[in-house]
Formats: structure tokens, C-alpha cells, sequence
């Protein structure tokens, strides 16, 4: 997924402050985090036998202190910079994000930049450490599918220089340029569908609390059903982000004494999840799905379909084409990619009361 890297020069300084200035040692940063100039050293050229939490440790001190390894370093004090792009997703099982990550690779083939991808797993701290890591790479931008709650925390990075333009789930406490599905849209138009069809028991299976896109899909949906005068509180579960917990939420919901007829599955992961449990119930029950997936067109399931390739597409061109140093003091746009309603025959199916 990478191309050869090739440096370019630019106006940018050494993170140790301007030229001239102090340049930060790796004996400080040991010192900083507490650990010995031989551990520092493991962490920073990346090699094994080192807990997370040391390696968080070095990472966050090497970080704050704008330490840069010294080749890096003797490249970036003659006016070189790093000519590479980061992706951090959530988590690369999920397809959403590998056509994310093919986007961005589509967009910078040709334009001899290293694309570094790699994955947080949804875990909040493995992110951070991926985001100081690849600062201290001195990335040219870092595109981020973030799963923490607040970025006030980001600003230092920005301050060294390194943009950070979001994707999929806009920042919190933090002005950053991002490039987001329209998750309120694409619900409301699908719980309105259902509406339409007569249903008045809607269930709702949807990821975690904290991440974004979830508070999103889940206020899209909660207003919907309050604007149409139902009940929501009984029939909306959450912390499903594979389809083992989804079908298992489901089937709880399908089980109760006064079950839903209609299912919203709030991400792909969870319509499988869904599928599975509605083939088994008594009464057809209508589904649709938030994001597209394969074989969705086979199965007959309605979708709330999106583009994650031009999502990916459109943040890398984004990079591409705006300086370096305007990509790291954003206006804090927002790019919305438009979703659409496509009916397969399992939204379509009418409620059965």
C-alpha cells in the first residue's frame, strides 16, 4: 500500500524550536519519562521488549520535548521534511475502513508519497501513542479515524507543525479540518422509511457510547422517533461493534413481550449481526443497515449507503493540495459525504400490526 518516499525541501524547522535553538537530546528524554538512556533508545528506533506503558512514557516525553531521532533531526535542520502521510483507522477488520485506507492510496499514487497505515483497535490510549509516534516521525499530515472522546489534547501537535485532518468522526475540543459521512441524514431517512411502512416499534443496535459517529446516528434516530410521537427508550441498544453482540442485542430485543418489527442496524458490523437474528424470529421483521457491505446487494438487505473510498479520497486530496503549514493552523472545515437510501426488499417489508 506504499510507494518509495522521497524528502522535499520545505520552510519547516526542527521540532526543538527555531533555528538555532536548543535541540533536544535522547538523555532528556529518558530522563523525562524516567527510564534509562538504553530503554528510551529501544522505544524510539522501535524495537521489542518494551511494556506499552513504557513505550507511552518515552513517546509522550519525546513528543513534549520535540525530540527528533538524528538523522531526522540532520535532514530537518537543512530545510528536509518528512514526505510521508499516517492513517490511523479504527479497526482494519472492519472493510468501512480498509476502503478508506484504498481511497487515500488512490488519491497519492503517483505523487511519490509513503503512506504509513496502521490501526488503534477502538483503543483510546494505542491511539495517542500512534499519534505521538508518528509526529515524532515528523509525518507530513496524520489522517485520523479517532476513537477518543476529546482532542484538546492534539493542539500541541499541531503547534509542532503536523496537520491532523480527521476522517469519519469529526474532533472534539479541537479546530481540525474533517471529512464525514452524513450520518444524521442517512438515519433519519431510514427510520422514516420505516415509519412510512407502519412501523411504530423500532429497535436500534448501535456501537459504542463514546465513539462519534454512534452519538450521531443514535440523536438522528432518537429525534426522529420523538418527532414521530414513539417510543424509542424501550427499544434502543448499544455497545454492539462486532455482529456476535449485535445478534445477541438483537435477539434480546426480538425475545421481549412487545418486540420491535423493525430493526436499524447503526454500522455494517451490526447488520450481519441482525441478519442473524431476524432469520430466526417468528414475524418478519424489516432492517436496515447503516454502510453498505458484500453481498448486501444478494442478501436483499436496505442500506444507508455511503462512499468511504471518496471519503478516503477527498482528505488525501485535501493534503495534497494545501500547504503544510496551512493544513496545521485548520479553519476547522467540515466535508460531508452525502449518503443514499438503497432499498433492497428487508426496509420494505411493512409492519405486520
Amino acid at each position: 500500500m506504499t510507494v518509495a518516499p522521497m524528502a522535499t525541501p520545505t520552510e519547516a524547522r526542527p521540532p526543538g524550536g527555531p533555528a538555532g535553538g536548543h535541540v533536544p537530546t535522547l538523555a532528556e528524554v529518558a530522563r523525562a519519562a524516567g527510564v534509562s538512556m538504553k530503554t528510551a533508545s529501544r522505544v524510539i528506533n522501535g524495537e521489542r521488549y518494551v511494556t506499552a506503558e513504557t513505550r507511552d512514557k518515552v513517546l509522550k516525553a519525546a513528543g513534549e520535548l520535540g525530540f527528533v531521532p538524528n538523522a531526522l533531526a540532520s535532514a530537518l535542520a537543512r530545510g528536509m521534511t518528512s514526505h510521508s502521510i499516517s492513517l490511523i483507522t479504527g479497526d482494519l477488520s472492519n472493510p468501512f475502513y480498509a476502503a478508506i485506507a484504498t481511497g487515500v492510496e488512490n488519491e497519492l499514487r503517483g505523487h511519490d508519497i509513503h503512506l504509513t497505515l496502521a490501526s488503534s483497535g477502538e483503543d483510546d490510549r494505542r491511539e495517542v501513542a500512534l499519534i505521538e509516534e508518528f509526529a515524532l516521525r515528523r509525518s507530513r499530515a496524520i489522517l485520523l479515524v479517532s476513537t477518543v472522546e476529546d482532542h484538546s489534547g492534539l493542539e500541541t501537535i499541531q503547534r509542532r507543525g503536523i496537520p491532523i485532518v480527521f476522517l469519519d468522526r469529526a474532533p472534539s475540543g479541537l479546530v481540525a479540518d474533517s471529512f464525514v459521512i452524513d450520518n444524521s441524514g442517512g438515519t433519519r431517512a431510514a427510520i422514516e422509511q420505516l415509519i412510512s411502512f407502519g412501523h411504530r416499534r423500532i429497535g436500534y443496535i448501535g456501537d459504542y457510547k463514546r465513539i462519534q459517529t454512534h452519538q450521531t446516528r443514535f440523536g438522528a434516530y432518537t429525534a426522529a422517533m420523538l418527532a414521530a410521537g414513539l417510543d424509542w427508550e424501550s427499544f434502543a441498544v448499544r455497545d454492539a461493534h462486532n455482529p456476535d453482540a449485535a445478534e445477541s442485542l438483537a435477539r434480546e430485543l426480538l425475545a421481549s413481550a412487545d418486540p420491535p418489527t423493525a430493526l436499524f442496524a447503526a454500522n455494517n458490523r451490526a447488520t450481519v449481526g441482525c441478519l442473524r437474528a431476524v432469520k430466526d424470529h417468528r414475524c418478519p421483521v424489516a432492517l436496515i443497515g447503516f454502510d453498505d457491505f458484500e453481498l448486501a446487494d444478494v442478501l436483499g438487505v436496505t442500506t444507508v449507503a455511503n462512499d468511504p473510498v471518496a471519503l478516503g479520497r477527498a482528505a488525501a486530496r485535501k493534503v495534497l493540495d494545501t500547504p503544510v503549514a496551512a493544513l496545521a493552523a485548520p479553519t476547522g472545515s467540515t466535508t460531508v459525504i452525502p449518503t443514499t437510501l438503497v432499498r433492497r426488499g428487508s426496509g420494505e417489508i411493512p409492519s405486520a400490526d
